[in-house]
């Protein structure tokens, strides 16, 4: 069932973005640029890299896109392992909540390895990777889909060309998540659709107990057997832990822009998908 979010009765206006290039400025455009350039020298160096590395919690994108690399070579088998198999149904519900027709332009945002955007174009859709981490992409190379290097913030799309956004549990790991919101919105076509999922709060109190347990203390153990960077998972834990839940993330999405948001809950709220719709 989906959830409608309702703005309070006297709501902050929202975030201007002010200090960051706006999306159509020269400096943005060269970032957007600089993205799209796949930089081989440091892919191959974190590829001969053995130690294991993590983010910090405020997520400077040079040190979360390291660390995404280092875990490429085993990411999906150990979503896999982590979630009991369930990582195969949240895609399949993402993608019924795009609700894709053949044909439309869609951008898979934090895509990885291309996992979620070869499920999207099991509609027929045309459908494009992007992701911040080379090795991440690197790794899903034979997957045969689209793919582009690029930072959330500063997308290397002009506006108005997709029907469909879509980012999958990644824009906890995004700097300023707010920015990125309004990327998304920017190049989304008038009446397209946004669908965040990510992980969130379980709305069941003694199940969010087991779970909060479970990804503190259980989560990294089990990857410290399957994942070739364990390490990553004690940030996955904490970034988990601090995002917020659902009607908060939502109020987000409205703020960046977006309308008629609603989420829904899946697996008892341990995951939640949020969508919403750019009007005019």
């Amino acid at each position: 069932m989906w959830r409608w979010w309702r703005p309070p009765a006297c709501s902050p206006p929202p975030p201007t973005g002010r200090g960051r290039p706006s999306p159509g400025s020269r400096t943005a455009r060269e970032t957007r640029a600089r993205g799209v350039r796949f930089g081989f020298r440091r892919l191959l160096s974190s590829l001969v890299k053995t130690e294991s590395f993590r983010a910090s919690l405020d997520k400077q994108p040079h040190e979360v896109a390291t660390m995404f690399d280092g875990v490429a070579r085993r990411y999906d088998l150990t979503n896999t392992v982590l979630t009991g198999g369930q990582d195969r149904y949240w895609r399949w519900a993402t993608r019924r909540a795009l609700a894709l027709r053949p044909g439309e332009r869609v951008l898979d945002l934090a895509a990885g390895t291309g996992v979620s955007t070869t499920e999207f174009a099991k509609s027929g859709a045309w459908c494009v990777a992007v992701d911040f981490s080379q090795g991440m992409l690197a790794q899903g190379r034979f997957r045969g889909v689209p793919m582009v290097a690029a930072d959330g913030m500063a997308l290397p799309f002009a506006d108005n060309v997709f029907d469909a956004v879509t980012i999958n549990y990644g824009l906890r790991n995004i700097v300023d998540p707010d920015v990125a919101l309004r990327e998304m919105l920017r190049v989304t076509k008038p009446g397209g659709r946004l669908v965040v999922a990510e992980f969130s709060t379980p709305t069941f109190e003694p199940y969010r107990t087991v779970y909060r347990a479970f990804v503190t203390k259980l989560l990294p153990r089990v990857a410290g057997v399957v994942s070739s960077n364990p390490d990553a998972y004690e940030y996955l834990a904490e970034s988990i832990q601090a995002w917020p839940d659902q009607p908060e993330l939502a109020e987000r999405i409205a703020g960046a822009g977006w309308s008629q948001v609603r989420w829904r809950n899946l697996s008892g709220g341990a995951v939640a998908l949020h969508r919403g719709y750019k009007l005019g």
